[in-house]
């Protein structure tokens, strides 16, 4: 296999990076108040909040993945060390209702920045896949706010965040991706991986616009190439999960996909997305809206680090996708999407 090499300082400059105002923007708020805000904060986290009910009042926050260590590893003195800081202070992350874990790898599931934000008063729910009981239990998380999913199961949260304000829910569902898990040599594959939905409770009101529905991808590849390029037949098998996801829901406002991790592909196919995945997954979920991932933050395979980026541009152009579809944004931005747009 290749050697993972340094990337450039030139090219860790061409990566966007900008403090997070997670969409309170002055003279956007009240242009954005009935919009989905994801803000992504690099590699696969990103703070998405729901469209608030009431006018003044934040809406549900939802924390996909967070890692703000240095090392996605063990060790903070060995393996892959980030080249782009994240853009913020983890505490700077604003108040959240849940943390939403797609899986137990280094770079998607960091023990101190869970430490840290579950010590946090209130403290958010927390969902993960079935088989980190006992990792929660180590870390001290109350059993009512630690809950761990199987493929398909739901939890609707149900949460206040002020005293004056009706409380806010919203629903997670965990749902089948094609990955692997393990810390160590002796946990492989003893727990689940997949995406979420996050979804805002329907109103009984037939005036009420419809509910937001946010899917996360976590970390996942859909098909299996027996070649060192993606120049794979048409015919090859794909993960069918993704199509039923899309059946089931029938439409996504936004879709958060992982794009970068992908090379060489005969090695990595299996269980990362490359950028021509990425669109299948778009195309299957039937999202409107989707924002790239798992780039920018660590070396874990052989491509250019600025390279999945140029390639998803490549590949919307060649499926026919409308032009801002799904894209890339900075890390530290956040991106504000329309409910039930066309």
């Amino acid at each position: 296999m290749t050697r993972m090499a340094g990337p450039s300082k030139a090219s860790i400059a061409q990566i966007p990076i900008q403090k997070p105002t997670w969409g309170a923007d002055p003279a956007l708020v009240a242009e954005n108040a009935h919009k989905i805000k994801a803000t992504w904060l690099g590699h696969a986290c990103f703070l998405v909040e729901l469209p608030s009910s009431t006018a003044g009042v934040r809406g549900a926050r939802i924390l996909f993945d967070p890692v703000f260590s240095d090392r996605c590893s063990p060790s903070q003195s060995i393996g892959p060390k980030r080249f782009t800081p994240p853009p913020c202070r983890l505490e700077d992350v604003p108040e959240i209702d849940a943390i939403v874990i797609s899986h137990n790898h280094y770079d998607h599931m960091d023990t101190t920045s869970l430490t840290n934000l579950l010590a946090r008063s209130p403290a958010p729910h927390v969902f993960a896949p079935l088989g980190n009981e006992a990792y929660f239990h180590s870390l001290h998380i109350p059993v009512e706010r630690a809950h761990c999913l199987d493929w398909w199961d739901a939890r609707r949260v149900r949460t206040s965040i002020s005293p004056s304000h009706d409380a806010i829910e919203f629903d997670v569902t965990f749902t089948p991706g094609q990955h692997f898990t393990g810390r160590g040599l002796r946990d492989q594959f003893k727990s689940l991986w997949g995406g979420w939905v996050v979804e805002g409770v329907p109103s009984e009101s037939a005036s009420a616009p419809p509910p937001p529905r946010v899917y996360f991808a976590g970390d996942t590849g859909y098909r299996s190439v027996p070649s060192s390029t993606d120049d794979g037949p048409d015919t090859l098998p794909v993960c069918p999960a993704f199509k039923e996801i899309g059946e089931r829901w029938g439409a996504f406002d936004l879709a958060l996909i992982p794009i970068g991790a992908y090379a060489p592909r005969r090695f990595m196919s299996p269980i990362h997305c490359a950028p021509r995945d990425s669109v299948a997954v778009f195309r299957d979920v039937r999202a409107r809206r989707a924002l790239g991932m798992h780039w920018g933050a660590w070396v874990l395979t052989t491509e250019d680090i600025l390279e999945p980026p140029v390639r998803l541009a490549e590949e919307c152009a060649k499926a026919g996708l409308k032009e801002g579809a799904f894209g890339v944004c900075a890390i530290g931005e956040t991106v504000s999407v329309e409910v039930g747009g066309a």
